[in-house]
């Protein structure tokens, strides 16, 4: 019986091996929730939020490495939530956000801030996006 042996290549100082057979796939997404009204009672909200349209409505931007309606869940179950989510949330608007997703980390910690204050110009009350 013969043994296959492995021809080892030593590794140069400062690359990285890379498995050829292997995509590179990016699961970071953002997303909005929609907010119940009730939150503008909240002046900090509002206070963040001086050009805000009343007709328009109140919503939270977040970003996650999990699936979307996962993360909402979590939210709405007081798991790593923020209390507005947890005490306004009302459903998830993928209109807002779907076209987006998915990316890298990098990518979507700056596109929770920039959608924010997308939003925030077009007079929607924007909580989150940090």
């Amino acid at each position: 019986m013969r043994r296959a042996f492995r021809v080892i290549v030593p590794a140069v100082p400062g690359k990285r091996r890379r498995r050829s057979s292997r995509k590179k796939t990016f699961h970071h997404s953002v997303y909005v929730i929609l907010l119940d009204d009730a939150v503008t009672r909240h002046r900090s909200i509002v206070r963040l939020n001086p050009e805000r349209d009343p007709f328009k409505p109140c919503v939270y931007v977040g970003m996650t490495g999990l699936p979307i309606d996962h993360r909402f869940e979590n939210h709405r179950n007081g798991y790593k939530s923020a209390w507005v989510v947890r005490k306004y949330g009302v459903r998830l608007m993928p209109e807002l956000y779907e076209y987006l997703n998915p990316m890298p980390y990098e990518a979507a910690a700056q596109m929770e801030a920039d959608l924010a204050e997308d939003l925030r110009l077009q007079g929607y009350t924007v909580t989150g996006g940090h």
